[in-house]
């Protein structure tokens, strides 16, 4: 495929390591010497040596800095102006290159990598970095390493700053991880570089350098992304799918890629955060009118690591109205003809949606929908083990009836 080029201004991202000015090749500081204006952190820009552009360092909070070069560059009525922006590393391995791209278009960007500093941990630890996860926290907070916690795992974790560690380290410990060892590189690559190793559970807070990444060489639990946790990994006042209801539901959901979830009448969002965990592309916006269940179901996204890909929202269906097209819908609680309404309406074309029943008011809602527009529509009655006296007997559950149902393209 020939990218086409175009006569407006045009993006040159390089990257650099901590090695800085030595690091780089020939091509990249002939680039570099021909700069007009270079953006970049404070650090970054004292890697280089004396040019004849003009350097500019990142306002804080940098994205909006950058949206603002962004936006002013694009308005410029001048066609051969270049923008030269620095980033750490490999531009488009959770850097900045990839922001860049998706804003302006590929065509009037050039990126210009080295060696990322998920490479260059590996290499120091000796890991085969395709059998290496690497998690970024640039963005998140440290929960969003659990869902990726197993033993004999190996994580490399991108910082955000200089107590990141720290967070980790109590992430593992909380999760049952304390027996990991847990290695924080600073520096890499360049001449202050510093490896520090500990055991997580015997790790103390401590002065790190803020550009550092933590690798995790996991001891724990043997731990699943599959659908069905205990229902006991929740926080819940009793509004919650049980474990063997869940497994069947997200499984019928089918995440994968990245889907956007509603979970509607969200209870404790076990569903939505389920999915989340089962494709870490996904993302997923839980409508729940109860705001004490709201504050629950947050905490236990964060317990979870995947707060960032959940968005809560109030009740249905007046707040499903200017929420973003789902791909997948699942319908657990507040179900009446109106929600059901306002969520097919919004589904799009090729999107599944899944309802659950309990009482016979909301059972017989969904025969009748089945009966207009198909699907698969089934029953669960399941049995549990419990004390019976001094004996125990089988205990059943209250049945639920399933809707699962996909929508085509000529559907309204």
């Amino acid at each position: 495929m020939t990218v086409a080029t175009t006569d407006t201004p045009e993006f040159v991202v390089v990257g650099i390591g901590a090695d800085g000015w030595a690091g780089l090749t020939d091509r990249v500081r002939d680039e570099l010497r021909s700069a007009t204006v270079v953006y970049g952190s404070t650090r970054q820009l004292e890697l280089l040596p004396e040019l004849d552009a003009t350097t500019v360092a990142w306002r804080s909070p940098m994205s909006e800095h950058l949206q603002q070069v962004l936006s002013e560059t694009s308005d410029s009525p001048v066609s051969d102006t270049t923008v030269h922006v620095l980033a750490s590393g490999d531009p488009m391995f959770h850097g900045v290159g990839s922001t860049i791209v998706n804003a302006v278009g590929r065509d009037r960007v050039r990126v210009l990598p080295t060696v990322s500093s998920a490479s260059l941990a590996c290499a120091e630890l000796g890991w085969d970095l395709s059998r290496t996860q690497v998690i970024s926290t640039l963005r998140d907070d440290a929960d969003v390493v659990v869902p990726a916690l197993t033993d004999g795992r190996r994580i490399v974790v991108l910082s955000r700053g200089a107590q990141t560690p720290a967070a980790i380290a109590e992430v593992l410990v909380r999760t049952g991880f304390g027996w990991s060892t847990m290695t924080v590189l600073e520096q890499l690559g360049g001449p202050s570089q510093r490896i520090i190793e500990s055991v997580a559970r015997s790790y103390r807070p401590q002065p790190h350098d803020a550009l550092n990444i933590v690798a995790i060489d996991c001891v724990g639990p043997r731990t699943t992304r599959l659908p069905g946790l205990p229902d006991d990994a929740y926080e819940h006042d009793g509004q919650l799918t049980k474990s063997a209801v869940r497994a069947l539901t997200v499984a019928a959901l089918a995440p994968g890629g990245r889907g956007l979830l509603w979970d509607v009448g969200s209870g404790s969002g076990s569903v939505a955060i389920e999915w989340l965990r089962a494709d870490s592309d996904g993302s997923a916006i839980a409508f729940e009118h109860d705001d004490a269940r709201a504050a629950r179901l947050a905490r236990n996204a964060a317990r979870h690591g995947v707060a960032g890909a959940l968005t809560v929202r109030g009740a249905a269906p007046e707040s499903l109205r200017d929420a973003p097209d789902p791909d997948a819908i699942f319908i657990g609680g507040g179900l009446d003809d109106k929600v059901l309404t306002a969520a097919w309406r919004a589904l799009l074309p090729g999107g599944r949606l899944v309802a659950n029943a309990v009482a016979v008011q909301s059972q017989s809602l969904l025969v009748e929908w089945h009966s207009r527009l198909g699907g698969l529509l089934r029953r669960f009655s399941i049995e549990t083990v419990e004390p019976l006296g001094s004996m125990t007997t089988w205990r059943p559950a209250l049945p639920i009836v399933q809707w699962v149902v996909t929508r085509t393209d000529d559907e309204s």
